[in-house]
């Protein structure tokens, strides 16, 4: 799913939602993520997952070309733990929608 297809698929769920606002709820959503990831922070949401940083020490590569050794620099990546409730769904198939037809 890409962000345009997470965007007309909240529009529509939401009707008394102008689909401007709704692309504009979910940039800001990932804008404070990544903000938040930047200054080092942790974001969770409950019953999806959590967002990190870990950081990656400097170490020596291979080129997969050449063989050649090639310094790589320390760095920080995101990291994304999925939570267990996002795992059951996954696992399951259950979408939310048959889930709370159930319910």
């Amino acid at each position: 799913m890409t962000k345009s297809e997470l965007i007309a698929e909240l529009a529509s769920a939401n009707p008394h939602l102008r689909g401007q606002d709704v692309e504009t709820i979910v940039a800001t959503i990932f804008e404070e993520i990544t903000f938040a990831l930047a200054r080092g922070e942790r974001v969770e949401l409950r019953g999806f997952g959590a967002f990190t940083v870990k950081h990656r020490d400097a170490r020596t590569g291979r080129n997969p070309r050449t063989g050649a050794s090639v310094a790589v620099d320390e760095k920080s990546v995101p990291f994304f733990k999925a939570g267990k409730e996002l795992r059951v769904r996954v696992n399951t198939g259950a979408s939310p929608a048959a889930e709370r037809k159930t319910a």
